[in-house]
């Protein structure tokens, strides 16, 4: 009976160190995948291969190529492409990926290992804020005339944006010292070695300070968004059932009506992504930070349940700044549209105006042609438009 015991023990061990090892190995190729989708991704235009980064290239479409959206869905949506460009560089391939691939990172050093905290938390505000306040704006626009006229002001927008991130940034300050640089003695292939770790500052003002940002970057902004979704949608319930289709055509505005509902469903699915990927991380964040927070918990004992739904709960919410680009290829038709015209080199006609004797009568003009007297010149219709200490922040210790 003993002999089977121990071959079970032994025979259950090496089974916990290859879902160990498989896991780890996930992660290894998880993460530098992430930023090869998000930072690094090949476009392909006119037989030529350019590297850029499919958030910045997001912010292109959207910014330049308007995509049937609205001014103010424009300035928000182009922003959170690039809060998540930075929330890629700083927690993804400097942290994880580092951390995944190289023994000593060179965050493990001061004053590395405060201000890569700062960056991090306040990429990660940014990007959330800014669903959380775009999602409030798409309900005021639809509960409020006035609200709608103000709101559309890009400038008022770009505004609105630059707040969002000086404000993130500066309420993340504290975060430059809830970790701190200690030697920690390891063993690398049969060697001992002392190096430096930047670790989790076991003292109460990291607690308060942790427990606060997890709030402000997590907990709030999902259930704000939960709550403004769910009044946008009881609001168009209430609204289609009030009018008939012919009233509300009448009052909005076909063009309007359809650039209403294109914005609203994008962020729609914005949303859902936000609240679904990222709320896993904020419940066992929470768990990890107080069922577990003590300095004996190995964060790294992966035969722990709590320490594997940690890390795929960091695998979900790192996604999240992943796929917009994909949300949006897949949810906007639009969006489709002007991105074959940019990778096939397309020229585009932008239509403003239906008056075909005018477009002759322009074409003539651009040609040397002559007008008759008195005729006024006509104005142009178209335009051509050619985280371990696997990870600093992310798993917590």
């Amino acid at each position: 009976m003993v002999l089977l015991q121990v071959l079970h023990d032994s025979h259950k061990g090496t089974m916990e160190g290859a879902g160990v090892t498989v896991f780890v190995t996930v992660q290894r190729i998880y993460y530098p995948f992430l930023c090869i989708m998000g930072i690094p991704g090949l476009f392909f235009c006119c037989h030529l291969t350019f590297t850029v980064s499919s958030n910045l290239f997001t912010f292109y479409m959207i910014y330049f190529r308007k995509c049937g959206m609205s001014n103010a869905a424009v300035v928000y949506l182009s922003c959170l492409a690039i809060a998540d460009t930075f929330y890629l560089i700083w927690v993804i391939l400097l942290d994880l990926t580092l951390t995944f691939w190289i023994l000593q990172p060179f965050w493990h050093s001061q004053p590395w290992c405060g201000i890569l905290g700062f960056l991090q938390h306040g990429s990660l505000s940014s990007s959330s804020w800014i669903v959380v306040v775009f999602t409030i704006e798409r309900y005021l626009v639809l509960k409020s005339t006035t609200a709608k006229q103000r709101f559309s002001e890009a400038g008022v927008t770009k505004l609105t944006c630059v707040a969002i991130v000086v404000l993130s940034h500066l309420a993340s300050v504290p975060m430059g010292w809830i970790n701190t640089v200690k030697l920690v003695n390891f063993t690398v292939d049969g060697e001992n070695m002392t190096l430096p770790r930047c670790l989790y500052r076991e003292h109460t003002y990291s607690t308060v300070v942790v427990w606060i940002a997890s709030f402000l970057s997590g907990g709030i902004p999902i259930v704000l968004v939960i709550l403004f979704n769910y009044l946008i949608g009881y609001h168009l319930c209430r609204a289609s059932n009030l009018f008939t289709k012919e009233e509300q055509r009448v009052m909005h505005g076909r063009s309007t009506r359809g650039m209403l509902k294109r914005t609203i469903f994008l962020l729609g699915t914005i949303s859902v992504a936000f609240v679904v990927l990222s709320l896993p991380r904020f419940v066992t964040y929470c768990i990890l930070r107080t069922k577990y927070n003590d300095e004996s918990f190995d964060r790294n004992d992966y035969s722990i349940p709590i320490n594997v739904a940690g890390d795929v709960a960091n695998m979900l919410h790192n996604l999240n700044s992943s796929t917009n680009f994909l949300l949006y290829c897949v949810v906007s038709s639009r969006f489709r549209q002007e991105l074959v015209q940019v990778v096939t080199c397309s020229a585009k006609v932008l239509e403003l105006g239906s008056n075909m004797p005018e477009q002759g009568m322009l074409e003539n003009m651009q040609e040397g042609g002559t007008r008759g007297p008195g005729l006024p010149t006509p104005s142009p219709v178209g335009q051509m438009g050619t985280q371990n200490s696997c990870g600093l922040l992310w798993r917590p210790v």
